[in-house]
């Protein structure tokens, strides 16, 4: 029964550390065979005026925005076709690939581009998830199904997709998309 005892400056939400509860959990679980309930983790806060380093007390960072959040309210967005918005949510020299396309830069490209292959498309997710990459950013897997119409207006559904997101400092900076949409276009034409 692994324990894990974390010491934190108080400060953080309730929200906050039940995030870093589940993600230090989940972390244990990548090494050793345990169930979450049989993992504990014990918070041990402490009053700012009680933490020194340097010499000086310390206040808590803020908490890193989650990033699967980040993703869902910017696919949202792009969904409602609220560009300005969506845009808003990414990093300078942001770049995304989708299939049979080069490296696209603007979301400008990416509606042109879409404009050719379908007219809507709406994606029903099956899940969400997050891990931390080597370097800054957090790495967003989203997976599911895509529905939507065809130019010609006729309908489609439940096609595959795959998409991975890297976030840096509450930004999208890659999104990388995977789907079976070409091989369902095929056989609709």
């Amino acid at each position: 029964m692994p324990i894990v005892e974390i010491h934190l400056i108080k400060g953080y939400s309730a929200d906050e550390k039940k995030r870093l509860g589940e993600v230090l959990t989940d972390a244990v679980r990548l090494v050793v065979p345990a169930e979450p309930d049989a993992i504990t983790v014990m918070m041990h806060e402490l009053d700012p005026t009680n933490y020194y380093r340097g010499r000086t007390t310390r206040s808590p960072a803020p908490a890193v925005l989650d990033p699967a959040k980040i993703v869902r309210d910017y696919l949202s967005l792009m969904e409602t076709r609220d560009l300005d918005a969506a845009q808003s949510m990414l990093a300078e020299g942001f770049m995304m690939t989708f299939p049979g396309t080069l490296p696209m830069t603007s979301l400008k490209d990416l509606i042109d581009w879409a404009a050719q292959r379908y007219q809507f498309v709406t994606k029903a997710y099956e899940g969400f998830d997050v891990l931390q990459g080597s370097g800054d950013a957090a790495i967003v897997y989203c997976r599911g199904t895509l529905s939507g119409a065809w130019p010609d207006g006729k309908r489609f559904e439940n096609i595959r997709f795959i998409d991975r997101f890297e976030v840096v400092a509450g930004k999208i900076t890659k999104q990388d998309v995977w789907n079976d949409i070409a091989e369902k276009r095929s056989s609709h034409e």
